[in-house]
């Protein structure tokens, strides 16, 4: 690690717009490189309104072939749930392939005790259906996604031959107590990047500052992705200027902003 005052990110107020709760790595990161981490959780997640589906996928947990994660708070919210149906989905045999999006959902799922067969190289959804193709064909594949996940995975899987059972392991929302002093100033541009994580946290900041704020602000504060299918929706909202992670990862997302602030001066 550089030292903070030595970094280009030092004195940078950077806006995280994730979860507090999934912050705290990134957060600690970069505050060591002198950087001003500035939380503003633009989503929220909840139980899904009806446990039946997951609650019928945890039961049948060794008759599948694969497991497919999506995001880390996905294996969270199945390991939960199952650990109130008193189920160790990390046991027994003969247990599902596991495969994973990406290194964040990958440690989670090592976490809960799981063995990932697969972790898509290039951290999209999708990527799971092309990299793996045949070997899903005429297999059960489970999804435990977010409500708002992208319909091109199982779309995908399908067809490549696989039988898809899609269940909402939990909700995505809006969060009803977002900070509006906070977001009101980011929105003004006082900040010198915001980060994005998914496309739901680009669309609660244009639902809550205006459609065009971020194509205005992409000329005063450095717009970053944290992987593809959010650029995409950044650049849906106009943003044609957009700093992307290599990986969904803390270290990735520091490179990516020196790498924007050494090479452009503000």
């Amino acid at each position: 690690m550089a030292e903070p005052s030595a970094s280009p990110l030092a004195g940078k107020r950077i806006v995280i717009t994730r979860a507090t709760l999934q912050s705290s790595e990134l957060f600690d990161k970069l505050s060591g490189y002198g950087a001003i981490p500035i939380l503003l959780p633009l989503i929220s997640f909840a139980p899904p309104d009806d446990y039946a589906p997951l609650d019928a996928a945890v039961s049948q947990w060794n008759k599948l072939d694969w497991v497919m994660f999506t995001s880390a708070f996905a294996v969270q919210a199945v390991v939960g749930r199952a650990a109130r149906l008193r189920r160790n989905l990390a046991v027994g045999a003969p247990p599902p392939y596991v495969a994973v999006v990406g290194p964040a959902t990958r440690d989670k799922a090592i976490e809960a005790g799981f063995a990932v067969e697969h972790t898509a190289q290039t951290h999209v959804g999708i990527a799971l259906a092309q990299e793996l193709g045949k070997r899903v064909r005429g297999r059960r594949v489970l999804l435990p996604r977010s409500n708002r996940a992208n319909p091109d995975l199982p779309l995908a899987l399908t067809r490549n031959g696989a039988q898809v059972t899609e269940v909402i392991a939990y909700r995505t929302l809006r969060p009803v107590d977002a900070d509006k002093e906070r977001l009101a100033r980011v929105a003004r541009g006082e900040a010198d990047a915001i980060l994005f994580f998914s496309p739901s946290a680009v669309h609660s900041f244009l639902e809550l500052s205006g459609k065009k704020q971020l194509s205005i602000l992409q000329d005063r504060m450095a717009i970053t992705a944290i992987g593809p299918v959010t650029a995409r929706a950044l650049h849906d909202a106009g943003v044609r200027r957009i700093v992307q992670a290599a990986e969904p990862t803390a270290s990735a997302v520091v490179d990516a902003l020196e790498t924007r602030f050494a090479t452009r001066h503000r």
